[in-house]
């Protein structure tokens, strides 16, 4: 279950997608926004389950995740203060095979299904950003699938450390190296190794249960390209805003 839940008054929130609004169509919506707090490992929807709600992250980070039926598991995106987590209620879909699990710790605002339906069916503003929205998501996934396949699990760790430190900026990422390792559905050792070498080079500190970067700069150097492409595709296609 959820924590309890409080109304926002009609002032701009941390979140990129809402801030972007005009004030007349934030106006219209948040009346509809409630707050939540989300803990570490919540589960906001499962796969198969119509979806009741969207959510708009603030401090939170809501991990997309894909599960075997043999168990194994791996994150195809990842959702933070820049984006929103239920694209399939507008997209007519109204489910998915994923699932999305909290992954850090914070505050989201969400809406109502039908509340989101009616207003994307306006066909006005927020239909527009929400589908350039869904175009850099895409872009997230497909880059995804590529490092994963391509690119060693130092790189990966990189990318997957750079996207989490630019949703929760804090320079100290709270998880287990065995959430990392389904993150990236990889061995628990193969992080524990990548890990390790980051840590000797000086780019991170880490410990049980928590990483802490010091040198962001020769973590970028560290990383592949995946993280600029899609860095750079989520900038193009929501600066317009």
């Amino acid at each position: 279950m959820l924590a309890p839940v409080t109304r926002p008054r009609l002032v701009r929130i941390a979140n990129g997608l809402l801030a972007a609004l005009s004030d007349d169509d934030y106006g219209r919506l948040a009346p509809e926004l409630e707050r939540v707090q989300l803990r570490l490992g919540d589960l906001l929807y499962e796969p198969g389950t119509a979806q009741r709600h969207a959510y708009f992250p603030t401090t939170s980070v809501i991990s997309l995740h894909y599960v075997m039926a043999s168990g194994a598991s791996a994150e195809t995106a990842a959702v933070g203060h820049e984006g929103m987590v239920g694209v399939s209620l507008f997209m007519g879909g109204d489910t998915t095979p994923s699932s999305a699990v909290v992954q850090i710790a914070g505050e989201a605002y969400r809406i109502d299904a039908a509340a989101l339906q009616l207003e994307f069916r306006r066909a006005g503003a927020v239909h527009r950003l929400l589908l350039r929205y869904v175009q850099a998501l895409i872009a997230q996934t497909a880059q995804t699938a590529i490092c994963n396949r391509h690119h060693s699990v130092e790189q990966q760790l990189c990318r997957w450390l750079l996207f989490t430190l630019d949703r929760a900026p804090r320079g100290e990422v709270v998880v287990t190296q065995e959430l990392i390792a389904a993150v990236l559905g990889v061995r628990r050792e193969s992080v524990t190794e990548a890990a390790g070498e980051l840590q000797r080079a000086g780019l991170i500190s880490s410990r049980r249960g928590h990483i802490t970067v010091l040198e962001r700069a020769g973590l970028e150097r560290q990383a592949c390209e995946c993280y600029g492409v899609v860095t750079a595709e989520s900038r193009r296609l929501l600066r317009a805003s």
